[in-house]
């Protein structure tokens, strides 16, 4: 028994305020420990595109809203793209804007999110048929260095049919568990140069040590590169709603940000094992949460140790079509 999630509503709700999220590192270095940082998803219909807004408000979104990132739905005949990018009106994967993709398969029921840079210094991209060779420290996102497997996403199969909230799961390659462990940290990905000021650079692999990257000539964007991470990943899982005997239906407290009920509502925390020394409050912390609050305007707020890419990318999954999932 159960039906599409419904809201309850919290004043108080302790989010940090907007603030700007500057540099290259804003939008992929990790979120706030504290509190979540409040964004809007704005859907486009008519031109299949979303647009990642930092705010309080969804009526500053048009005014002063700090457009964080965009992305393009692309179909095709096997999957689905939704192609990233820093700029609302360019979505080429060869400009310095493109940040990285969220590819479905067929069904819709699993999404790889892949990043255009690598995770953090360890990571290493080869590819021994090129002729051009790049040190990663080095390498301006006006060519991307490729397409950096760092996380999947699982939509569970809804063989029932039942109606309730879709359950998903998302494996962060590059994030290690131990990140949400007392003490611990998410790694901090490369600090690129600044794309729209550094001109693309080639250095002599005899002046430095740092790991090679190899490009293919003929398509840079579309290197096949794995990430993988030593440490046990960190695996994200929805929240268990209750059930509202009042109301009658599934519920998950988002403290006054959504007011739509819809399948695509969801709320993250960290998947623990028994055998993991995490605390209750850390278990129960919402990492990521989404939901409608209007046709096409979504809340989306997220926290450490995801980044505002990983958390859009995330968020991103849950609008497309699930054939097995309704």
């Amino acid at each position: 028994m159960g039906c599409k999630l419904k809201r309850v509503e919290l004043r108080g709700s302790g989010y940090l305020p907007a603030k700007f999220l500057g540099g290259d590192l804003g939008i992929s270095g990790p979120g706030p420990r504290d509190a979540p940082i409040q964004c809007f998803i704005k859907r486009e219909r008519a031109t299949s595109t979303y647009h990642l807004y930092l705010g309080l408000t969804p009526a500053l979104l048009v005014q002063n809203g700090k457009l964080l990132l965009a992305a393009r739905k692309i179909r095709r005949a096997t999957s689905t793209d939704f192609i990233i990018s820093l700029d609302a009106d360019d979505f080429s994967r060869a400009s310095n804007t493109y940040v990285g993709k969220l590819r479905s398969n067929f069904l819709g029921t699993k999404f790889t999110i892949y990043d255009s840079q690598p995770p953090h210094s360890s990571a290493v991209l080869s590819n021994r048929r090129s002729s051009r060779r790049i040190h990663s420290k080095q390498v301006s996102p006006r060519v991307p260095a490729g397409s950096y497997n760092i996380a999947t996403i699982a939509y569970e199969l809804n063989v029932l049919g039942t109606r309730g909230p879709r359950r998903m799961q998302c494996t962060m390659n590059s994030i290690p568990f131990s990140a949400v462990q007392e003490g611990g940290t998410a790694p901090t990905p490369i600090e690129f140069p600044n794309a729209l000021d550094e001109p693309f650079s080639l250095l002599s692999a005899t002046k430095s040590k740092d790991p090679i990257i190899d490009f293919s000539s003929t398509s840079l964007s579309e290197l096949p590169i794995s990430f993988h991470s030593k440490e046990e990943p960190l695996v994200l899982k929805n929240k268990a709603p209750r059930w509202h005997e009042q109301l009658q239906c599934w519920c998950l407290n988002f403290r006054g940000r959504v007011t739509v009920a819809s399948v695509k509502n969801f709320q993250l925390v960290a998947a623990v094992e028994p055998s993991h020394p995490i605390s209750m409050a850390e278990q129960d912390k919402v990492i990521l949460q989404f939901g409608k609050i209007g046709r096409d305007i979504f809340t989306m707020d997220y926290r450490y140790p995801l980044s505002a890419f990983q958390a859009f990318a995330i968020c991103l999954s849950s609008f497309d079509t699930k054939l097995a999932c309704e």
